[in-house]
């Protein structure tokens, strides 16, 4: 395991990259459009300006995404995007669709 470590305290913003593969990370704390972000990927960290309020649990892009393409959590895909996103923006059920759920007759 790293010797990198990430407090959270309330006013430090920070999110986490579960698996090397994803291309959203998970917001530690709630953040507020403007905040800068503090993101932990692997041993490293980068930070990223939120461009939307985003509740502690929901997930930021790392990168511009674009319409239609698979949104990467934990290493596995659970969606798709309805519209492309930019880098720092929420990416949740507003945005996002589910194949799954969908041939499932959901």
């Amino acid at each position: 395991m790293s010797d990198l470590k990430l407090m959270v305290n309330n006013e430090e913003k920070v999110a986490l990259v579960i698996d090397r593969s994803d291309n959203v990370a998970v917001a530690l704390s709630d953040m507020k459009e403007g905040d800068v972000c503090t993101v932990r990927i692997e041993n490293r960290t980068e930070k990223i300006t939120v461009k939307h309020n985003i509740d502690f649990g929901h997930k930021i892009a790392l990168f511009p995404l674009k319409k239609d393409e698979s949104v990467y959590k934990y290493g596995e895909e659970i969606g798709k995007l309805n519209t492309p996103v930019d880098r720092g923006e929420w990416i949740h059920s507003h945005n996002m669709y589910c194949e799954r759920g969908m041939k499932d007759g959901g």
